[in-house]
C-alpha cells in the first residue's frame, strides 16, 4: 500500500514537472504573440485557473496519503486510459497551435482562429484534455473526492473562460 502511494506521488511530481515545462513554453509563445501585436484577454480568469490547478495537485496527494486511499487496479486501469486520452488531446492541441498556444487567453489581431488538425473536430481540445486529466488522475489511486470536486470546479471555470475566449477570438478575427 505504501509503495503504490509513493508511486502515485512520483506520478503527480512528474505531472507537475510537465506543467512547469509547459508554462515555460507558454511564456515563450506569449512573448512571440506580443511581438506580433498580441494581447491578453480576461487575465482575471488566469489566476483562478492557476489556483485551482495548484490546489488540485495538493488535494490529490492529501487525499491519497491522509485519506489512506487504497489502490484499486479495476479503477486505475480505466482512469489511466482517460488520463492518456486527456494527455493526447492536450499535446495535439499544443502542437497544432504552435506559437499561438498559451495558458493565458491571448489573441493576435488579424489572425483567424485555428481550424486545422484537431480543431476541425473539437473546438477546445486542450480544455477537454485538461478536464479529462483532472477527473482521471486522482482516480489512479482512488482519490474520488478530488476527482469530483476539482472536475466540477474546473468545468465552471472553463465555462466562463471559454465564453471570454470566444469573445476575444471574434473581436480579433478581423
Amino acid at each position: 500500500m505504501v509503495r503504490t502511494r509513493l508511486l502515485f506521488a512520483l506520478f503527480v511530481a512528474t505531472l507537475g514537472l510537465q506543467r512547469l515545462i509547459e508554462l515555460r513554453l507558454s511564456q515563450r509563445n506569449e512573448q512571440m504573440m506580443r511581438q506580433r501585436g498580441g494581447r491578453e484577454h480576461a487575465p482575471e480568469t488566469y489566476c483562478w485557473i492557476v489556483t485551482l490547478h495548484s490546489a488540485w495537485f495538493a488535494a490529490m496527494l492529501l487525499e491519497v496519503f491522509a485519506g489512506r486511499r487504497r489502490f484499486h487496479p479495476r479503477l486505475a486501469a480505466p482512469a489511466f486510459g482517460v488520463f492518456a486520452a486527456g494527455q493526447a488531446l492536450r499535446l495535439i492541441a499544443i502542437r497544432t497551435l504552435g506559437w499561438r498556444w498559451s495558458t493565458r487567453v491571448m489573441t493576435v489581431p488579424g489572425q483567424p482562429p485555428v481550424r486545422r488538425g484537431i480543431y476541425r473536430y473539437i473546438r477546445h481540445p486542450n480544455y477537454l484534455g485538461v478536464e479529462l486529466e483532472i477527473l482521471a488522475a486522482p482516480l489512479l489511486h482512488s482519490a474520488y473526492l478530488t476527482s469530483v470536486t476539482f472536475g466540477v470546479a474546473n468545468l465552471l471555470l472553463l465555462r466562463d473562460r471559454i465564453r471570454r475566449e470566444e469573445q476575444a477570438l471574434r473581436k480579433d478575427d478581423r
